[in-house]
């Protein structure tokens, strides 16, 4: 498919931001079953494994320009976003999907928070915090605190990825870039993700797998590229604070997981910090080019 093509999809770029977060959550959703049969960890090395591939196959890895202060960093993308992919599915296998993305949506939120150079932005973390308490509603005694840890740990990992990420955006953006982190990460799962899945291997796993990766990362990736030719990053970010609402509204459609009156005000507090801090976290981008391609915003469905 041309270029041209690409640039003239007749949908809103709204429609294709919002396409993506879909995406995403759906893949999330679909993975509990995988999750079941192979571990998080499991799954994690799967999906990362089949998305690295494709993205091979469909970029050539940039090596020629790679840097030599380039390697840590882009080692510790890599490693970051194994590391939060497994965290992330660990968790959805113990707490509903929309508490577990709104837990970990607190990492981007206090990036941003703090990006924005001002006291008053760290209320939306805190706001947030609150939105998260009343998700997980600790009166009701039946609390898990090890998918909330989990959860943390990814919110932790897409922390290190928003920062690592604008440490070699300037030089490495679009496919190029996952060419080189997406095989890291799957590298880093498979530690622990090979062991947890043996023995559990077959062609249906590999085809759901498979399945899975085209969900998240591939085709997330190319909506949140087109919907940023025509968006602002400001106006992005902003409709990206949906995801966690996106979580909670797959986690009922496909996990039938039914939140409550008071978790769905959580959900609502969550959503209006995200969109707040994201009115002034983002850095200033350097030209018209970089604000297309800000490392901060795409790929946010590699968790």
């Amino acid at each position: 498919m041309s270029k041209r093509v690409l640039n003239n999809v007749p949908v809103p770029p709204w429609g294709l931001a919002v396409a993506a977060m879909l995406s995403v959550q759906l893949s999330s959703a679909l993975s509990v079953d995988l999750i079941a049969t192979v571990g998080p960890a499991g799954t994690a090395w799967l999906r990362l494994s089949m998305g690295a591939l494709i993205f091979l196959a469909i970029a050539r890895p940039p090596l020629r320009t790679l840097r030599r202060h380039d390697v840590p960093v882009l080692l510790g993308l890599g490693v970051a976003t194994g590391l939060m992919t497994i965290a992330f599915l660990a968790s959805i296998e113990r707490i509903p999907l929309g508490t577990a993305v709104a837990i970990e949506f607190l990492g981007p939120l206090t990036v941003a928070a703090v990006r924005s150079h001002s006291g008053r932005a760290l209320i939306w973390p805190a706001l947030a915090l609150l939105g998260i308490v009343l998700l997980t509603e600790p009166w009701a005694g039946e609390i898990n605190l090890a998918g909330i840890g989990f959860a943390g740990l990814a919110a932790i990992g897409w922390a290190a990825y928003i920062v690592l990420t604008q440490r070699i955006g300037d030089h490495f953006t679009g496919i190029g870039a996952l060419s080189l982190t997406v095989p890291v990460a799957a590298a880093t799962a498979a530690v622990v993700g090979i062991p947890q899945s043996a023995g559990h291997l077959n062609l249906g796993i590999l085809a759901a797998a498979f399945g899975l990766a085209v969900l998240m990362p591939v085709l997330p990736f190319a909506l949140e590229m087109l919907a940023l030719r025509r968006m602002t990053p400001t106006a992005f970010g902003t409709l990206m604070a949906l995801e966690p609402a996106m979580g909670v509204l797959l986690g009922l459609l496909v996990l039938h997981q039914q939140p409550s009156i008071t978790q769905f005000g959580g959900i609502t507090l969550v959503v209006l910090a995200g969109a707040a801090a994201q009115r002034g976290g983002r850095r200033q981008p350097r030209s018209h080019q970089h604000t297309s391609t800000d490392p901060d915003l795409i790929g946010q469905g590699l968790k």
